[in-house]
């Protein structure tokens, strides 16, 4: 896996982190069948999709060491979009989130409604795109307990830094009022390098790959050493 090495040092300003701040999103608040919300979820489609989440999550999953046909769990797992790319990736895939399961979701693909502070249980591989930002540090550490209890983890997240700042704004004319709001508060709740595994406490008896895309993703896949 390609990794960048950043020191800030020696970097440009527009490169160099912020100070992490978590906010509320508009989205969250919104009923899943809101027509902003809807709106809103089709944006990020599309963004997703010119970021390259799915793609990234999909091919390091593919090159985790050992067998893979284990159960995918995804946390804020929104319309299943990314279950449904990688179902005949695993045995089982479940999305966990706090909206219902998507009308048109597979029907072999599992799907539980609640909070991920409800219990995620343990298994191979556990996966989110865009949501451990909406976290604060409290409550990551909280999430991460149960994250060392998975064989993998694989998360994408936002970027935080002035260049992926500068990139939101330039998308604000294409995307929806909501999408705008929330676009350029997840850069700001945003990760860079070295945070996120601290935070989840995968220290020692783990391997960790970080790297960043210029187009505004940070990026972490884990695995428990052998």
């Amino acid at each position: 896996m390609r990794q960048f090495s950043i020191h800030h040092g020696g970097m440009p300003a527009y490169v160099r982190p912020m100070r992490r701040k978590v906010m509320a999103e508009i989205l969250d608040a919104l009923p899943a069948d809101d027509p902003e919300a809807v709106a809103s979820r089709r944006d990020l489609r599309r963004i997703n999709a010119l970021m390259g989440n799915f793609r990234w999550m999909r091919r390091a999953m593919r090159a985790l060491p050992g067998d893979r046909r284990g159960g995918l769990v995804e946390i804020g797992a929104g319309d299943g979009g990314f279950l449904e790319m990688v179902r005949g990736d695993f045995e089982t895939v479940t999305g966990v989130d706090l909206a219902p399961r998507p009308a048109t979701l597979d029907e072999r693909i599992g799907w539980r409604q609640g909070d991920v502070s409800e219990g995620l249980g343990g298994g191979d591989v556990l996966a989110a795109n865009l949501f451990l930002h909406h976290f604060e540090d409290g409550r990551l550490r909280e999430l991460g307990a149960a994250a060392r209890e998975f064989r993998a983890v694989c998360f994408s997240e936002p970027w935080r830094s002035r260049l992926a700042l500068a990139e939101g704004y330039a998308m604000c004319p294409f995307v929806t009022r909501v999408t705008r709001h929330d676009m350029l508060v997840s850069i700001r709740a945003g990760f860079v390098r070295g945070e996120l595994p601290d935070l989840l406490g995968l220290g020692a008896g783990w391997e960790v790959r970080e790297e960043v895309s210029l187009l505004g993703a940070y990026r972490l896949l884990a695995w428990r050493a052998r």
